[in-house]
């Protein structure tokens, strides 16, 4: 397990560098990625499946978000990603070697990890344990949580939809009502 920690810890530091001194962002984010990836794996070995499984839908489906929207606001060209794609080449075999690697090992050993971190295998999930804690103790203050945000969100909504001149609008009884005459018209057209 020690093998394992050291593998995951130092691909997360060196990523972790590499995100702060790559001059091009696309590249900072593969490289943060790559960091989350490794610190999800750090959780799992530490018998946090739970965390790990937050931070890779949580923080690299935002970071994969992120990537798009950086993507479209610098208007890269096509040629360009050509030349880039063809010139980083390698490094991102080397990315996906190493994750593959990782995933490997990690699935090869992993009665091993279980068998080390936990000592009764009847025992529930981290997953399991929160749910239950969750849904039982915490009950009232999860579903006040989930009101509050329903509510944020409905503000959010209602605050953006002023009507302002100037801008199209759609009007869905318009757009229902309407028929065949009004969107179609036969046009006959003569020989010349």
């Amino acid at each position: 397990m020690n093998v394992f920690f050291i593998l995951f810890s130092s691909i997360t530091v060196l990523s972790s560098v590499a995100v702060i001194s790559s001059r091009n962002p696309v590249h900072s984010v593969f490289f943060l990625i790559l960091a989350f990836v490794n610190s999800a794996g750090i959780f799992v070995l530490a018998g946090a499946e739970f965390l790990a499984m937050i931070l890779l839908i949580v923080y690299v489906g935002a970071v994969a978000v992120l990537f798009l929207f950086v993507v479209m606001m610098l208007n890269i060209g096509v040629d360009e990603i050509k030349v880039q794609a063809k010139k980083y080449m390698f490094s991102g075999f080397l990315v996906a070697l190493i994750l593959l690697l990782e995933l490997i090992f990690s699935f090869s050993n992993l009665d091993v990890i279980y068998q080390t971190s936990n000592s009764n295998f009847n025992k529930l999930s981290n997953t399991h344990e929160i749910g239950k804690v969750l849904y039982t103790e915490y009950f009232l203050p999860f579903q006040i949580a989930g009101c509050i945000l329903l509510v944020a969100m409905l503000g959010a909504i209602i605050l953006t939809l002023r009507k302002r001149e100037g801008v199209l609008r759609q009007n869905i009884t318009e757009q229902v009502s309407r028929e065949k005459k009004d969107s179609i018209e036969i046009i006959k057209v003569g020989k010349e």
